[in-house]
């Protein structure tokens, strides 16, 4: 639900940015998606381990009604979400950082061409 509401600010925020924005949106959203996966890259090697997202499911009892009108408590599931520890191969992460890092330049690059392109193309700003 959370994701739904987010998703319909950034729609909503979206139709506010002016033409150079929105010209620049597609490469600043990789930069953003690259820059957060190098700080959990670089957490995970300073822990030693990762936290991967688990959802559990419980049950819990709420009042509710039969066919005769009388209140009777019943199980209702309720989604859990929780981190959980898991081991990682430390040599594998820091490849995958020094990976990350040399995708973060190459888009830092790109971004710099593609804001002197958008530039051009939407010279109002």
């Amino acid at each position: 639900m959370r994701r739904v509401i987010v998703a319909l600010g950034l729609v909503a925020l979206a139709g506010c940015a002016t033409p150079y924005e929105r010209c620049l949106s597609p490469a600043t959203g990789q930069l953003r998606t690259i820059d957060a996966l190098i700080a959990e890259t670089e957490a995970n090697i300073a822990r030693g381990f990762a936290l991967e997202q688990v959802r559990d499911v419980r049950f819990d009892l709420v009042p509710c009604y039969d066919i005769d009108g009388m209140v009777r408590f019943c199980r209702e599931p309720v989604a859990i979400e929780r981190s959980r520890p898991v081991a990682i191969d430390r040599t594998v992460e820091a490849g995958k950082l020094q990976s990350l890092r040399a995708r973060r330049a190459e888009l830092t690059m790109e971004l710099s061409v593609l804001r002197a392109d958008c530039r051009a193309r939407h010279p109002e700003g």
